[in-house]
């Protein structure tokens, strides 16, 4: 018996649901010494305790007019959810009622400064939550973000807590030529990607920083892409995408690898295992 034409439009609406079921992240709230940083949660079900990863955004922001998390980052929080993580994104600009701060020229909220401060802060809240594993609280970060995350793995940063540090920090094509300059070293283990092609950071800035590192840091490993340019990570976006999706600047070439993109979810997952 064939069945009417809406009816079975209706079935295959309901299956795909049930095949790609829609990520809800919680909206958190967490006080600052002024103000509030807004954060989203990504929190597998049950009571853990849960490996969770503070998740840093690029200079796009964290989100659009109209979604709390872009899809790029949504992807990975579906990636790092499917491992057991638990995820929280820190808004470092929507908590100041900002926008993206690509081509801003007067940037309010340095990496070096009020970022690594909301990545305290969010350490912070985290220890307190009974469902956190707080042995195995991580750093992940993209462009800006991972810029942060390189000034908050410094053994100058480290915090003065009894609580344990950081398990493991991971950084997507991060800007490294001021901290290259500055003998640039981590306490805790720290994995770099990068595309070989990317002329928005700068890889031979990044194996400087990394190489300069040996011997006096704890594990710091790099991996360059080559052919992959800035970006290279994100899923494909469709053609009418806007710049803050893509998060690039004025300048620089950005793009889906998808090798480099199939790798860098391997080398992540593995290096969070550890």
């Amino acid at each position: 018996m064939r069945l009417p034409f809406t009816l079975l439009f209706a079935m295959l609406l309901m299956s795909a649901a049930r095949a790609t079921p829609a990520l809800a992240p919680q909206a958190i709230e967490i006080p600052l010494a002024s103000g509030t940083l807004h954060a989203q949660l990504y929190k597998p079900d049950g009571d853990g305790p849960f490996p969770t990863v503070i998740a840093l955004h690029g200079c796009g922001g964290l989100g659009g007019h109209s979604d709390p998390v872009l899809p790029r980052y949504r992807d990975w929080s579906e990636q790092l959810l499917k491992a057991g993580n638990a995820v929280l994104w820190p808004d470092s600009y929507g908590s100041r009622e900002l926008g993206p701060q690509c081509r801003v020229k007067e940037v309010r909220v340095k990496a070096r400064r009020e970022r690594v401060a909301d990545i305290a802060v969010a350490r912070g809240w985290l220890m307190k939550q009974p469902w956190v594993a707080r042995d195995r609280v991580s750093l992940m970060g993209w462009a800006n973000g991972a810029s942060a995350l390189l000034w908050a793995v410094r053994p100058q940063n480290a915090g003065r807590d009894a609580a344990p540090d950081f398990r493991a920090a991971i950084a997507f094509y991060p800007d490294c030529r001021i901290s290259a300059g500055l003998g640039w070293s981590t306490r805790v283990p720290t994995l770099l990607l990068i595309g070989g092609m990317d002329d928005i950071s700068s890889p031979p800035a990044c194996r400087q920083m990394v190489d300069g590192a040996y011997g006096r840091s704890a594990l710091a490993r790099i991996v360059v892409y080559p052919g992959a340019y800035h970006d290279f990570d994100r899923a494909n976006l469709p053609l009418h995408a806007s710049a803050t999706e893509a998060e690039t600047p004025d300048r620089g070439h950005v793009g889906t690898d998808t090798e480099a993109r199939a790798d860098s979810q391997k080398l992540v997952a593995e290096w969070l295992a550890r």
